[in-house]
């Protein structure tokens, strides 16, 4: 509750002396440990009528009900049982409407050469612009880049 260290004490143990004297201070903290006392039993007493009155309510079945609806490890658990049974049972759709795999794999190749002829030019116009743009640079003073197309040396 209070935070209280060595130097602290020490310095109302001194004050503490020197105000009430060194006949007085024992019967003092003799006092000051039964008042201590004396509130630390009706504080426990009072915590225990507090208990005694909530398991009569009922409030702990509650409070323990309640944590076991709410617990995340529980529902976490449900909730993966729950989709792992549904991914076990699931079964493909049978439609004739379906296309074929061979049929499907013939119109892939096409959509992929498309996409490769696609790229290889737009890379070729890249580097056009490149070459172009390192001639600019070249005529400004700056190293030449090698042209595209040939490996490095």
């Amino acid at each position: 509750m209070f935070d209280l260290g060595w130097s602290e004490l020490l310095v109302i143990g001194i004050v503490a002396l020197i105000v009430i004297g060194p006949k007085d201070l024992p019967d003092l903290f003799r006092t000051l440990g039964k008042f201590t006392a004396k509130i630390r039993r009706m504080a426990r007493d009072f915590q225990r009528a507090m208990e005694d009155a909530a398991d009569d309510a009922g409030v702990k079945d509650v409070a323990k009900d309640l944590k076991s609806a709410t617990n995340p490890k529980k529902m976490g658990l449900d909730a993966i049982n729950k989709a792992a049974d549904e991914l076990t049972a699931w079964e493909p759709p049978e439609t004739s409407d379906a296309p074929k795999t061979a049929e499907m794999t013939e119109e892939r190749k096409e959509m992929a050469e498309k996409i490769r002829n696609a790229t290889a030019k737009s890379a070729l116009d890249r580097q056009v612009e490149e070459s172009a743009a390192a001639d600019v640079d070249n005529e400004e003073g700056y190293a030449p880049l090698k042209e595209p197309g040939k490996a490095k040396e």
